[in-house]
């Protein structure tokens, strides 16, 4: 989708939309337009659309009308990108080329302006990658947004914003590749040529590599594909010199089988995106470097791949991470902690991070008790929790607490190892939660985000097409510029 500026409608575009108030429709509406939206009902409601025809200075112009909710709304940013994602949702296949907001006598400020193209570009994205067999009729054919007579600075807020967006758009593409496309190699080549030039500095570990290390518990996962597992780091130095990063660790199961403790096969080929805290991670480092963030970051992906062949580990299998606790595997399918503990204690060896937030599609336990509105958060410290918990509300990723207790920790105590990768059946987040906290050293602010719940939608929501939401990115990067950027 490309975005432009510009002082009046262009000639050539036929298709205007403006921004419509709760109750309130924008001054000079020809009559047809304005009694047709009464007629229609339309009341401004955050994302309610109407549109119509009508003849504006020799032209014949399509007019269309988006709510966006009371001008005092609490949510008025997320009321504006409602509206201009309802924008692309109504026209991204309708046969216009292109649309032309008219943001003159707005009452907008460049921020909300920003959020209403915002809202349209992350609403017109989609993968058809695979699809050549589509009808005329379900093609995109939107392709460009004008912006018109937008308010002082709506072009620098929206490099900014497109930034973030670009971010998004790269880990939906990622979550949205099937298994035999993005594996574990694959993730790390797609990674390395988007950051390309933007500044990056970029580490793989290979299996040889983490065996050096003693990377038993990630290993382990992926011994039973043909595909060999990887770490990749990617650091970006925006900040002081002498600043320690902030780590975004993320799990990357690129398909997840549930190996020898195979799945059901209904819905496992959902399990393409088992690794969207990965996605969310290297998108996050997309948007962080496009948009030269003042701060220091590292982003850490463990990739691997859960297959049930003859060399794949067993139940009751005993593995050794990489900081020396030993681990009995009572579930194969609880890989990604076994995925994220090497590469947390990585993460921390290597870089020495001043504060530690992972992401991971981890238990389906987190999507009963959440369904698909929130993520969990769990945490050992109050101030990272509650700076992670206000950056969600801010950027619409939202976080909701759980609890951290000595009390879990008998729960997932080994009577023949350290510690073993599952407890009892309730309380399934919780101690996989408190299973990876073993693994963080010398007190260090640690966040863990299971965000099974919220990486894929079976349905479109208000800025995302059905599939990949990208969450996590407008979260990482709002967590960012509010404690790293000042």
């Amino acid at each position: 989708m490309h975005i432009r500026f510009a002082r009046e409608v262009p000639a050539d575009v036929r298709l205007v939309a403006m921004i419509a108030d709760a109750d309130t429709l924008p001054g000079g509406l020809p009559r047809a337009v304005s009694e047709g939206a009464s007629a229609s009902r339309f009341s401004g409601k955050p994302g309610q659309i109407f549109d119509g025809f009508a003849e504006i200075d020799g032209h014949v112009r399509r007019l269309a009308l988006a709510g966006a909710g009371k001008a005092d709304a609490a949510e008025r940013l997320a009321n504006l990108e409602k509206a201009g994602a309802a924008l692309a949702g109504r026209f991204l296949t309708s046969g216009e080329k292109a649309i032309a907001v008219d943001f003159a006598n707005s009452g907008l400020s460049a921020e909300q302006a920003a959020a209403v193209l915002m809202g349209l570009r992350l609403r017109a994205w989609r993968i058809d990658t695979y699809r050549t067999r589509l009808k005329d009729e379900q093609k995109p054919t939107l392709t460009d947004v004008v912006a018109v007579d937008a308010p002082e600075g709506t072009d620098a807020a929206w490099d900014d914003a497109a930034a973030v967006a670009l971010g998004v758009e790269f880990t939906r593409e990622l979550v949205s590749e099937p298994g035999n496309v993005i594996y574990p190699e694959a993730f790390v080549e797609r990674c390395k040529a988007r950051l390309e030039g933007t500044g990056i500095e970029i580490t793989v570990l290979d299996v040889p590599a983490m065996e050096r290390l003693g990377m038993g518990a990630l290993l382990g996962v992926g011994q039973g594909s043909f595909r060999p597992s990887r770490i990749i780091a990617m650091r970006w130095k925006g900040g002081d010199e002498a600043a320690a990063p902030i780590a975004f660790v993320g799990k990357g199961v690129t398909f997840d089988t549930g190996g020898i403790s195979i799945k059901p096969a209904a819905g496992m080929e959902e399990m393409k995106w088992d690794m969207g805290g990965a996605g969310a991670v290297a998108g996050t480092m997309l948007a962080l470097a496009t948009r030269k963030a003042k701060a220091n970051v590292v982003g850490i992906c463990g990739l691997a791949e859960n297959m049930p062949d003859g060399n794949a580990q067993r139940p009751g299998d005993i593995v050794t991470s990489m900081s020396g606790q030993t681990i009995e595997v009572i579930n194969t399918d609880a890989e990604g902690r076994l995925v994220l503990c090497d590469a947390l204690t990585w993460a921390q060896a290597t870089f020495k991070p001043s504060r530690i937030v992972d992401l991971a599609t981890l238990t389906g336990a987190m999507v009963i008790s959440l369904g698909h509105e929130n993520a969990g958060i769990f945490s050992n410290d109050d101030t990272l929790a509650d700076a992670l918990i206000a950056a969600g509300k801010e950027s619409g990723d939202t976080l909701w607490r759980f609890p951290l207790s000595p009390a879990y920790d008998k729960l997932i105590d080994s009577p023949i190892a350290d510690i073993k990768n599952v407890g009892p059946r309730w309380g399934g987040s919780i101690t996989a939660a408190q299973f990876l906290q073993r693994f963080i050293e010398n007190d260090t602010p640690w966040a863990h985000l299971d965000i099974a719940g919220v990486v894929w939608a079976d349905k479109p929501g208000a800025t995302w097409e059905k599939g990949a939401t990208g969450f996590g990115v407008r979260l990482l990067d709002r967590f960012v510029r509010d404690t790293a950027e000042g």
